[in-house]
């Protein structure tokens, strides 16, 4: 078995156990976050949406984006999430700008197990301050 397989049936594997964790636990992680249950490094906050530090970043700037309302994945989207997705796309300038990154940014929207969502509520990667490879995955 090749490193690299072993290390996604590890991640995998690990995805599991999370998954058993978060369901004991009840709530989502980033509900509690947006709660204040749970602390966060704040980087931006309004009516609709959170923006926080990453615990694992992948770039030298990597932070999440989340609405406040709990969707669980795009999968799980409905037309009255519109206005929600919506803002959370037109703020992304404005917290990279904030976070200075003019040179350019990514974003990531991880859906389902293959996708490798790991937390079960909607939420975006802004990375940036590095130079992004291609491709991602």
């Amino acid at each position: 078995m090749k490193a690299g397989n072993i290390k996604d049936c590890l991640y995998r594997f690990g995805l599991r156990i999370f998954r058993v964790w978060r369901n004991r636990m009840g709530d989502c992680i980033f509900c509690k976050i947006i709660k204040g249950e749970l602390p966060s490094e704040k980087v931006y906050e309004d009516d609709m949406i959170m923006c926080f530090k990453d615990l694992e970043p992948q770039a030298p700037v990597h932070v999440l984006i989340i609405p406040k309302k709990h969707i669980a994945s795009m999968d799980e989207l409905k037309d009255e999430d519109a206005q929600i997705i919506a803002h959370m796309n037109l703020k992304v300038k404005e917290i990279a700008s904030a976070l200075g990154l003019s040179n350019g940014y990514r974003v990531v929207i991880n859906c389902g197990e293959d996708g490798l969502q790991t937390v079960p509520h909607l939420h975006m990667h802004l990375l940036g301050k590095r130079f992004m490879k291609w491709p991602p995955g």
